[in-house]
């Protein structure tokens, strides 16, 4: 026994106490049991005890003072603070999230609050506003003047502003760790992550354990399309923490990315612990069950995450992009209400018209479900900055530039590995099936659709004349058979990760590569290509009424997606020419007709023999993430070949656009 508050002043006890907490807090316990007989409920020294039953691991014992402390002082900041970290130990996420924000609203100036609010909204998927909290943890962490006002321009996202302080502060200090971190979420936000990897980079090598800027590090690899060194810097973050929810969503997350469902899975299923009442997490748990073919569960997970967000359009869309879902009328009406209602966001109502649409679609309702993927197609395109004269003029530019000639003089160069089969064209043509037929073949692994082929036409046009008519082109003009040789190699290199098998072959089937075909012969002469081809009218309505996650700017306009399909069939027509037999050509509708015919040349041109697994294609368990992953899951049907014909009166713009490519499908035009 103490006798703490017998001989001294309760403020002195108080103190004392405090000192005790971190070196010993049995008898900081012990300490303040004697100032709550002498001063029950005494607020502060109830705040005392739940920090010394913390350090004690009693996390519960901690939660029981501070839940009923924190109602009975719904205005003191520190007790909000204390409550929200206890809470997040305790694997209650979701009201670790509500008492954070209760803190930093009643005080912002607390970083290691705005610092557990990001990381728990980054577990539970909300990247904007764990951004946001970051960025204030910053702010409210730092005592320069300089570096203080440079991070409200980055909290109030007045980034020119920040950008021209950071320069000038490491001019001064070039190795301030803290500035360096702030200039590398600068760039990130303009888009250079190149500049921001380059940054970070500078920052660990300055200061290894600096833990936020790895963080920042993993996530800027990741949007970098560096899965295998964004899972290390994950790894070594998870090493130190492996707790931490933030970084095992991330890591999720990344796992999907490279195809790995099954972990993310579980990890999807451990954070719904933590956030149990948190729709996005049931929505990404959703998302990878569905790609890993687990359909019923993923319904399941999305239903769930309806029940607790009704007005989330994403969710209704990830049902209706099944396509094998129906919803029911009571969920028809459910959209209906959500779509009445006058203060929907504008991108709940974007997914909600095309999830409305598909539920009329199904109904028979065609003129009402027209309306309706009009309407939703109306809302994407102002978000948008497609421009189909530019898609026209880079078509021209290929056309006039890549000549037999320009191949010619290449001959011979770049990687002669035959391992990737690229399968191009226009979305929802039919390229999954293809690739589900191909993939059922011992020897070809399916994979997705690659981003690499883009990376690459990036870092092109970052070494390419910038003032320029086409700038990538002209630097893949310029290289040797040494570059493009490497070109190729670093292709491979990149997509390895995604290969779980040891099949010789893979697939990589980014339809939108159609535009970079040049680039793909001269760097994998080997390759195989095929162009999955499908009735002008029946695939261009049916990417009309998709709403694609990215990628698609020429999808929500008639006129700009007839406008593309003619650019893409004039631009397969000038290869076939330039490049004879170079690629194979998939008829959708032949495919239909004469799938076993169809299949067997499909392997001739691939160099493989036949197997009759690739027949029975809707019995292979690969994860598939497209749009279509449900429907090659089941045996080829004929009705969805002229499906689109019930929306025939309302095609117009879209034929009109098409031109007199109409009368001469499926045979190639001769193009002008």
């Amino acid at each position: 026994m103490t006798g703490a508050p017998a001989t001294g002043t309760l403020e002195q006890a108080l103190a004392h106490a405090a000192r005790l907490l971190e070196r010993d807090p049995a008898l900081a316990i012990e300490q303040l049991d004697e100032i709550l007989q002498v001063a029950a409920d005494h607020p502060v020294a109830l705040q005392l005890l739940a920090a010394a039953r913390s350090l004690q691991g009693d996390l519960q014992g901690a939660l029981d003072i501070l839940l009923p402390l924190a109602q009975a002082q719904p205005n003191w900041a520190a007790v909000h603070v204390d409550l929200g970290l206890a809470l997040g130990r305790c694997g209650r996420g979701q009201e670790a999230i509500q008492a954070l924000r209760r803190a930093v609203a009643l005080k912002p100036d607390l970083p290691q609050a705005w610092r557990a609010l990001g990381d728990h909204l980054m577990a539970a998927g909300e990247q904007d506003a764990a951004d946001a909290a970051y960025a204030s943890h910053v702010r409210h962490s730092t005592n320069d003047p300089r570096l203080l006002t440079a991070a409200v321009a980055l909290v109030e996202n007045r980034i020119p502003e920040a950008e021209a302080l950071l320069r000038e502060h490491l001019k001064q200090a070039p190795t301030d760790v803290a500035a360096i971190r702030m200039f590398a979420e600068v760039a990130a936000r303009l888009g250079r992550n190149e500049d921001a990897l380059n940054l970070l980079e500078r920052c660990l090598e300055l200061a290894p354990s600096f833990q936020e800027a790895r963080q920042n590090y993993a996530l800027v690899l990741h949007r970098s399309n560096q899965p295998e060194q964004a899972l290390a810097q994950l790894e070594h973050l998870l090493a130190a923490d492996p707790e931490h929810l933030g970084n095992r969503n991330l890591k999720a997350v990344v796992l999907c990315r490279i195809g790995d469902y099954e972990p993310a899975i579980r990890i999807y299923a451990d954070l719904l612990e933590h956030y149990p009442r948190h729709a996005k997490v049931w929505v990404s748990y959703g998302h990878a069950l569905k790609t890993a073919g687990h359909t019923e569960r993923a319904i399941a997970a999305y239903r769930r995450s309806l029940e607790l967000e009704p007005s989330f359009g994403e969710v209704w869309w990830s049902l209706a992009n099944l396509k094998t879902f129906r919803f029911s009328a009571d969920e028809l009406a459910a959209m209906r209400r959500q779509l009445a209602r006058t203060d929907l966001a504008e991108d709940d109502r974007l997914h909600l018209e095309f999830a409305v649409g598909k539920a009329l679609e199904d109904a028979g309702e065609y003129e009402s479900s027209f309306r309706h993927y009009a309407q939703g197609n109306a809302i994407r395109r102002t978000q948008l900055h497609y421009s189909a004269d530019d898609i026209s003029a880079r078509v021209r530019y290929i056309r006039e530039h890549y000549t037999r000639d320009f191949f010619a003089a290449r001959a011979g160069a770049g990687s002669a590995a035959p391992d990737p089969i690229f399968v191009v064209g226009l979305p929802r043509a039919g390229s999954t099936l293809i690739e589900q037929i191909l993939s059922s073949h011992s020897q070809v692994e399916g994979t997705m659709e690659l981003p690499e082929i883009i990376s690459i036409t990036r870092l092109l046009r970052m070494q390419g004349d910038a003032d320029g008519a086409m700038p990538y082109h002209g630097a893949l003009a310029a290289l040797d058979a040494d570059a493009l040789r490497a070109l190729g190699e670093r292709y491979l290199a990149q997509t390895r990760i995604q290969r779980k098998t040891s099949a010789p072959l893979f697939i990589d089937k980014m339809p939108n590569n159609f535009m970079h075909i040049g680039l793909i012969h001269l760097m994998l002469p080997n390759a195989k290509i095929i162009d999955a081809r499908r009735h002008p009218l029946a695939c261009c309505f049916s990417a009309f009424k998709q709403h694609f996650a990215r990628g698609q700017g020429f999808s929500y306009d008639l006129e700009d997606v007839g406008r593309y399909y003619r650019d893409y069939v004039a631009l397969m027509a000038h290869f076939d020419a330039v490049l004879p037999g170079r690629i194979h050509r998939v008829v959708y509708e032949r495919m239909v007709e004469d799938t076993e015919g169809e299949v067997r040349r499909l392997l001739d041109y691939c160099g493989l023999p036949f197997e009759a697994s690739c027949l029975q294609f809707f019995q292979n368990p690969r994860p598939v993430r497209t749009a279509s992953s449900e429907q090659v899951r089941q045996p080829i049907y004929r009705e969805g070949v002229d499906h689109w014909r019930h929306y025939a009166a309302w095609l117009g713009p879209l034929a009109s656009a098409l031109g007199p490519l109409l009368g001469s499908y499926p045979e190639v035009p001769v193009m002008e």
